[in-house]
């Protein structure tokens, strides 16, 4: 199927196996060389829909082998009144679930992104990523979609010059090369924080901002 221009796929799983928003599943076939992770986009009777990239060569009714679910998802904190998401990467589609947790609880949502999103509630407002650093004031709680190699970057693209400092608690799922899972300890996915180093197969993928070395 396609939503919001991208391929996505329902995924049949029992409804323990589903991950919480920012978690995620490793699936695969019999061909493929390593397994995908496939996070959640959105609930279905049944399983759920799985959020892109997905494999090209995946076609409806492949049989798949998942593991998990597995990692740390995203954590909204209680009294959540005004929540901002920004997407950094090619999909706002991980970050999704979390606009129907918030609209639940009353809270107010704001989507920074570049990228076309259809069929969002009314409720939420959207807003160039650009203009992120101007909503920082406005959130009290950020959640982020941030490619791996883009860390580096994401002082700058908050407006976090000088002595300026995220004035709201937030978390990032770090997209990033998970083949092992957590079972190898194989460092691909490596992640700074603090003086030490996480994995985000296990430690993450969702990591509190306060962790995360970006200077």
């Amino acid at each position: 199927m396609v939503r919001n221009g991208a391929p996505s796929a329902w995924v049949a799983c029992p409804e323990s196996a589903v991950p919480v928003p920012g978690a995620y599943l490793l699936g695969s076939d019999e061909w493929d060389v390593l397994p995908v992770p496939l996070f959640l986009e959105a609930s279905a009777e049944g399983g759920f829909i799985a959020a892109p990239p997905l494999p090209r060569s995946w076609e409806p009714g492949l049989s798949l082998d998942l593991r998990g679910p597995l990692g740390r998802g995203f954590n909204l904190p209680q009294g959540l009144s005004r929540l901002g998401l920004a997407a950094f990467g090619e999909t706002a589609s991980r970050l999704l679930p979390l606009i129907e947790q918030a609209l639940r609880r009353g809270a107010a949502v704001s989507l920074f992104t570049d990228i076309p999103v259809a069929d969002l509630p009314f409720a939420v407002e959207i807003n160039p990523l650009g203009s992120l650093p101007d909503g920082l004031e406005w959130a009290d709680f950020l959640a982020l979609d941030l490619p791996l190699p883009r860390l580096a970057e994401l002082d700058s693209s908050l407006g976090l010059t000088g002595q300026r400092r995220l004035p709201c608690p937030g978390q990032a799922l770090l997209l990033a090369a998970m083949p092992c899972g957590g079972l190898a300890d194989c460092g691909v996915c490596a992640v700074q924080s603090g003086r030490s180093w996480k994995l985000a197969c296990k430690d993450g993928p969702v990591f509190n901002l306060e962790e995360l070395v970006t200077r």
